[in-house]
């Protein structure tokens, strides 16, 4: 069966996910420059790594079981990595308890599965002591890699501090968020002064503009992702990012359009990634998606995090915009779903 026959044939998802572990395996030989980086398990920093979104249930508390459900999805779809709490999570929202809680049930789930598993440690305790716990508890609890944000208004030699603290906190693999102004010129600096820092999710400035830079100085050490909802993956793989962050609801999509573009099927890595773009305009799509494909109970809803106008996420849907969307999701999506 070719990869750009797609059709109705039950084989076809089994092929599907099979292809993925074969990319997933091959791909870092397959694609010139490479950044051949991998946790201590050997599951590489390449292909999709969406940023887990954080049910609660009715009563706002924790969903673990939903957070569990995330990786368990991921693992069936042939995704490469998940992480939480980040950005999208809500992480400010959570307890130091729920961050505990949270990346256990998350690590359990991933026991055993090729999905690699990345913990956040950033806090917003002044501190770092407390990011330091999260590092050393996630590097205990079994976590393949971590990730963590920069501490608001702290200045270079500052964030070096920061980020050299956190990464000799464990041998885990350290992912550094950029934001606001972080330059190349930093990020080059802490890649040659922290051994553990092994991949960087560039959202500082224009990552378009800088992905290049930051290949060619770290010499293809230093593993690139991309963030802010994935929108310009093909750019993005053309350009040589390692890695991309979407959310949850569609990551195996997103991860069979980087395994078919850097297997060299650019006009079926294009279609797919066509799908999920035009699937994305339907309101309530991003909102219900998890619900709509079971990963998550039909009554989840998830915490708001401050500053990113996620109340949209809350905001009631009723059955007839429930209904839209499971609707294009059978009549659009289906044939192509991994999991």
């Amino acid at each position: 069966m070719r990869i750009n026959r797609f059709d109705t044939d039950p084989s076809r998802r089994e092929f599907l996910q099979a292809a993925g572990a074969t990319a997933l395996t091959l791909g870092l030989s397959n694609v010139a420059g490479a950044v051949d980086t991998k946790a201590p398990g050997g599951k590489p920093f390449w292909g999709v790594f969406p940023i887990g979104q954080t049910p609660v249930t009715p009563d706002n508390k924790l969903d673990l079981d939903g957070l569990a459900s995330e990786v368990k999805f991921c693992n069936r779809g042939g995704v490469a990595g998940f992480a939480w709490p980040q950005i999208a999570s809500g992480w400010s929202t959570l307890s130091e308890k729920e961050r505990m809680d949270g990346a256990e049930a998350i690590i359990a789930a991933g026991k055993g599965g090729k999905t690699s598993v990345v913990i956040g440690v950033q806090s917003a305790d002044p501190e770092i002591a407390t990011c330091l716990r999260y590092a050393k508890h996630a590097a205990q609890t079994g976590a393949d890699a971590i990730i963590a944000l920069p501490p608001d208004k702290a200045d270079d030699k500052a964030l070096i501090e920061y980020y050299k603290t956190i990464g000799a906190a464990t041998e885990l693999p350290l992912v550094v968020q950029t934001k606001g102004d972080m330059s190349v010129d930093l990020i080059v600096d802490m890649f040659r002064q922290i051994p553990t820092m092994k991949c960087v999710k560039d959202e500082a400035g224009d990552p378009l503009a800088r992905v290049t830079e930051i290949r060619e100085r770290t010499n293809n050490k230093l593993a690139v992702f991309s963030g802010r909802g994935v929108r310009m993956m093909l750019e993005e793989m053309r350009l040589g990012f390692s890695g991309h962050c979407p959310t949850t609801g569609l990551a195996d999509l997103f991860q069979s359009a980087f395994d078919l573009w850097h297997a060299g099927k650019h006009r079926e890595g294009f279609d797919m990634f066509g799908r999920i773009q035009a699937f994305e305009t339907i309101p309530g799509a991003g909102q219900y998606i998890l619900q709509a494909r079971g990963i998550l109970k039909e009554d989840a809803t998830f915490r708001n995090t401050p500053g990113m106008g996620d109340g949209r996420r809350n905001a009631p849907l009723d059955d007839a915009a429930k209904k839209v969307v499971r609707d294009a999701l059978d009549q659009y999506l289906k044939p192509y779903l991994r999991a």
